[in-house]
């Protein structure tokens, strides 16, 4: 299942390598380190050591090999970091990426580990306040929309060169991850017939009327990948956490477009949670047009990601069809 597992045994406390023992505390013992949790890309474990002061701490560590590896936990520490500036509370702390000194093909991300309550759901209005708190607390570095670094949604990169425009960025962002579909699962001469429309009449149709008219659209820094499995419930202190983060900065209702697919688990109590914090953008009337639109891009890619999974792109083409047909006309 993981295309970039390293095969590495270095996942026991006699055997971990000294890049990730340099970044535990000081004078700290290891007392277990243990296989934690699924990832479909990588290794994921939990190390439990022992403080100088008798008590205990747990950190959580990823590991993946060769260079797409290195990037893949570079850009994930540096999404978190992003989050943990705006939202502290919202993700756990990340602490380090770094490459293994004994096998300097193998590289890893760390975080503090927070033991988090199984097979729940957080709250929706808890939730939709931090996600709020992030969207509107965020600033983008330069005003502009993208990310300082390339990120990761799986292990497939995300369009996220700077750009003034969301429609601009957005249109970018789709043609990767389009072009990454049709590498992946090889041409499709339906597809191929509506870009057209979807490029010139519908993208414009639904995202140029955010930034017309005096309107504007805030540059608002994203999780990326905010699909269910991305979130949990800390089991201390009951507080909504995210994780696995492919950050760049966007508009706030792109993170929807993950919630709308049929295995989403983020339903309408979510989104209606999240709007008694902020509004729907203005043209009101295009929020779900917009919506469906976002959900074409995580499709598009979701299909990428997976290439014998010929529903998904049955999916992704009747998510064209449907956008074009609605809003293909001029």
């Amino acid at each position: 299942m993981d295309s970039n597992n390293t095969g590495d045994p270095q996942l026991n406390e006699n055997t971990l390598d000294p890049s990730v023992i340099a970044e535990l505390p000081n004078g700290c013992q290891i007392l277990s380190t243990k296989t934690h949790g699924l990832s479909f890309f990588a290794k994921t474990a939990c190390i439990n050591v022992k403080l100088s002061n008798g008590a205990t701490q747990s950190f959580f560590v990823k590991i993946l090999s060769h260079e797409l590896g290195k990037n893949m936990v570079y850009a994930e520490f540096e999404s978190m970091q992003e989050i943990h500036k705006t939202q502290p509370e919202f993700v756990p702390k990340p602490i380090a990426w770094g490459s293994y000194q004994n096998a300097p093909n193998t590289h890893f991300f760390m975080s503090e580990y927070r033991d988090m309550i199984k097979d729940k759901m957080p709250d929706p209005q808890p939730f939709a306040a931090c996600l709020s708190k992030l969207h509107q607390n965020s600033t983008s570095p330069n005003g502009k929309f993208g990310f300082h670094t390339t990120t990761y949604s799986g292990n497939l990169p995300q369009m996220v060169e700077w750009e003034d425009s969301w429609e601009v960025f957005f249109s970018k962002s789709l043609r990767l991850a389009l072009e990454l579909e049709l590498n992946t699962k090889g041409p499709n001469a339906e597809v191929d017939s509506f870009l057209p429309a979807l490029f010139d009449k519908v993208i414009p149709r639904l995202l140029r009327p955010l930034e017309r008219n005096g309107r504007y659209v805030k540059p608002s820094l994203v999780h990326g990948d905010l699909w269910y499995a991305n979130s949990g419930v800390d089991i201390h202190t009951g507080q909504p956490l995210v994780f696995d983060a492919c950050c760049f900065y966007a508009h706030h209702e792109y993170e929807f477009g993950q919630w709308m697919p049929a295995c989403n688990r983020f339903g309408d109590d979510y989104l209606e949670a999240y709007r008694s914090y902020v509004p729907k953008s203005a043209p009101e009337e295009d929020y779900d047009g917009r919506l469906d639109l976002y959900k074409l891009r995580f499709n598009t890619h979701v299909s990428a990601l997976f290439p014998q999974d010929r529903q998904l792109r049955e999916q992704m083409v009747g998510d064209i069809r449907d956008l074009v047909n609605r809003y293909g006309s001029g």
